[in-house]
């Protein structure tokens, strides 16, 4: 599913959660990873190649990222899958993440190499969320203590080392 603009910030709220930074409360790492090795396969199997996961994450937001080589891709760049810990929020990069506004990612992205991708990520329940709105401040509830006098965004909050 993805993440519609208008449900995406409440959604991003909701999730933040003081007393929780890294994992929010209850949160099941076996399923996670069992969730995320389902993804890698999905999408070996939808790019008929093998995608190297991340599984060695640790003082992060996020729990895991896959790359999808690109000799498999019709964009002939590789893609990044990047899962948070929180609500199963996932990203999709180009080359990497942060590096493509929007705008440039729908410009430089195969329309069919986006869909394969979607479809997986749709297929495990995860909820797809656009990489630019991530890149605004964040102000929420662990800002000061996690991340000082810097300036947090919302990408730090669910798809970043701590």
């Amino acid at each position: 599913m993805r993440a519609e603009p208008r449900v995406l910030w409440t959604l991003l709220e909701a999730l933040d959660d003081p007393a929780h930074i890294e994992t929010p409360a209850g949160f099941d790492r076996a399923a996670a990873r069992r969730a995320f090795v389902e993804l890698t396969e999905r999408l070996s199997d939808a790019f008929e190649a093998e995608c190297a996961a991340d599984l060695h994450v640790q003082d992060a937001s996020f729990h895991a990222q896959v790359v999808v080589p690109a000799e498999a891709t019709a964009t002939g760049q590789r893609f990044v899958v990047r899962v948070s810990n929180f609500g199963m929020l996932a990203v999709m990069a180009l080359e990497n993440p942060g590096v493509h506004g929007d705008e440039e990612f729908r410009a430089r992205a195969d329309p069919h190499d986006v869909e394969r991708i979607a479809a997986c990520l749709d297929a495990g329940g995860y909820v797809l969320v656009p990489e630019e709105p991530l890149w605004t401040p964040y102000r929420g509830a662990i800002a000061r203590r996690v991340f000082g006098r810097g300036e947090p965004t919302w990408w730090d909050r669910y798809f970043d080392y701590l």
